[in-house]
């Protein structure tokens, strides 16, 4: 049960009063000597200019990373975690009035191979978790958050406002993990990481764009309750085994994560939800969408031949061109700029867990499906002959009287059972007055929907046809 205490408004330190005073008003866990403002004589005036602003994770970094690398944060899945937004007010003229700020925070994938993928990979996990989103804000453990938003079709951001003059802590939730988008889910340590990265923004006019002020962002992998704790603990004793001049190849683990300056992450309003070319990968910064025309650029075949081929199992010979032109026919031409260097054995060797990686997981079923060609499954399936003519009413038989024919019906019905008959018996459909079935005691039983309906599956019978007149046409009775 939770208690609250009233609190007088004066425990809470000002602005004013957080950057100048002696750093026993800041959180223990974070140290952060450069964001104070008085001078300090021991700094040359070669080292970096304060930055505006600054974001704090609380939650340690891992020892296990080497020099010159990014840092590594472990965390659990679920869990609440405090990010400190810092805003100095004494530089740039950024915090200057009243004004409030907005902020998007993300979680995005850190792996190129999977950037390149990244909307089918969300794509895939919305399909395997429907109603869960990867970010959350924790509103109730947030301290100045401002109508926080969390839009439906966004999964994996949230939005919200803050006063910079302000005391203001964002309390998020991580609900993926690192091996939901690994081929081969192993555990934790085989996980990928993510990139969690905040873009602020002064809000502009309201025909103009918000302006962009900072951007920042930190490494971090994402285990089940407990497993970050675990890893962290694992990772400090494998460097207390390292001899001393191998620990020096490492970084000092923090109790706290200090997110690094970067490029603005892409507002996804500046263009579609397409797969983005690795070479405009390299940072944030150079993303850019391609064009529909580029990554669906048809191969050089006539695309009005397309419609009226039927559909054919791919061949293992396959070239690259004949692969494509597959590919078009079976409705998976935006996967075409993809799989452009595939051919038909590369594509075959592909496993179901691999086509769902690449294509996500309701084309890649569909994909793999087409690929195998799996049989479709008739919901009842009956084998006719016709019988040989005895009669002068009788219809003399066809040269494939005598053997037995399979007729596969879908929907269970009358008219579909007397057009697959005609078809086989050769004779118009239109012609045929009567279908009937003979049942016990000689007595004919006029077939209907219902009585095709509870025909045993896989039964035989014998088609006997007769000539009738006023009008003219024929009788079917199956024996």
């Amino acid at each position: 049960m939770l208690f609250w205490h009233n609190q007088p408004e004066h425990l809470w330190p000002s602005p004013g009063e957080l950057y100048p005073r002696p750093p026993s008003l800041l959180r223990e866990s974070l140290p952060l000597p450069y964001l104070k403002q008085e001078e300090l004589p021991s700094i040359p005036s070669a080292e970096p200019p304060c930055p505006v602003f600054q974001y704090v994770l609380c939650a340690a970094t891992s020892p296990a990373v080497r020099q010159q690398e990014e840092t590594l944060t472990y965390l659990n899945q679920g869990q609440s975690y405090e990010v400190q937004m810092l805003c100095n007010p004494k530089l740039g003229d950024a915090t200057q009035g009243p004004q409030l700020l907005k902020s998007v925070v993300r979680v995005v994938f850190h792996d190129r191979r999977l950037q390149y993928m990244e909307q089918q990979q969300l794509d895939g996990w919305r399909w395997s978790r429907p109603g869960d989103r990867i970010l959350d804000i924790d509103v109730p453990l947030s301290v100045g958050v401002i109508e926080p938003q969390v839009l439906p079709s966004q999964l994996n951001s949230v939005e919200f406002y803050w006063d910079p003059t302000k005391r203001t802590s964002l309390f998020l939730q991580v609900h993926c993990i690192s091996t939901e988008f690994t081929p081969r889910k192993k555990g934790g340590e085989k996980g990928v990481p993510f990139r969690l990265q905040i873009d602020t923004f002064k809000p502009g006019d309201k025909e103009l764009p918000p302006e962009h002020l900072h951007s920042a962002g930190c490494l971090i992998k994402v285990f089940k309750p407990k497993g970050a704790d675990r890893k962290l603990k694992t990772d400090r004793e494998k460097i207390e085994k390292q001899p001393v001049h191998e620990r020096d190849k490492y970084q000092t683990g923090c109790d706290s994560t200090v997110f690094m300056e970067c490029s603005p992450w892409p507002e996804p309003s500046l263009g579609p939800h397409l797969p983005l070319s690795p070479l405009a990968l390299t940072s944030p910064q150079s993303c850019k969408f391609l064009s529909l025309e580029r990554l669906c650029s048809s191969p050089p075949f006539a695309l009005d031949t397309l419609g009226a081929s039927p559909a054919q199992d791919l061949n293992p010979g396959a070239s690259i061109l004949e692969t494509q032109q597959w590919l078009h026919r079976h409705r998976f031409s935006s996967y075409c700029q993809l799989l452009a260097n595939f051919t038909g054995t590369d594509l075959l060797k592909l496993t179901r867990q691999d086509l769902i990686q690449i294509c996500g997981a309701a084309d890649g079923i569909r994909l793999f499906n087409t690929l195998r060609a799996r049989p479709i499954c008739h919901r009842l399936t009956l084998y006719v002959a016709q019988a040989a003519s005895r009669q002068q009413n009788e219809v003399p038989k066809n040269p494939d009287s005598g053997f037995y024919q399979e007729v596969s019906l879908d929907e269970l019905s009358a008219d579909e059972l007397l057009g697959k008959l005609a078809e086989i018996l050769a004779l118009p459909a239109n012609q045929i007055h009567r279908l009937c079935h003979q049942g016990p005691g000689g007595i004919l039983i006029l077939l209907s929907d219902q009585v095709v309906q509870n025909i045993k599956d896989e039964s035989y019978f014998v088609a006997v046809v007769k000539k009738v007149q006023n009008p003219d046409g024929y009788y079917l009775v199956l024996t």
